[in-house]
């Protein structure tokens, strides 16, 4: 931070996302920043498992697969129906 600025990474990091497994076999990717987005990390969650996962300055993007609900701070939403 410099004098009260937040950056864009800044802002990004910090925020969480909470997935709840509503079947066997959800998976969660972390996606990377930078010229080339790649998968840096997954987990594979079973039903009624949940996970919560943080926006950092390496994840820039999260991606669900399977029946899911996904809550953040703007909202929830549903995946996989």
């Amino acid at each position: 931070m410099d004098g009260g600025t937040v950056t864009e990474d800044e802002e990004a990091s910090g925020r969480y996302i909470v997935v709840k497994a509503l079947e066997d076999g959800v998976v969660i990717m972390g996606l990377t920043r930078g010229k080339d987005t790649r998968s840096h990390h997954s987990e594979r969650l079973d039903a009624g498992e949940v996970l919560i996962a943080q926006f950092t300055g390496l994840t820039a993007a999260i991606k669900v697969r399977g029946k899911a609900e996904i809550m953040t701070d703007v909202g929830k939403v549903a995946s996989g129906l």
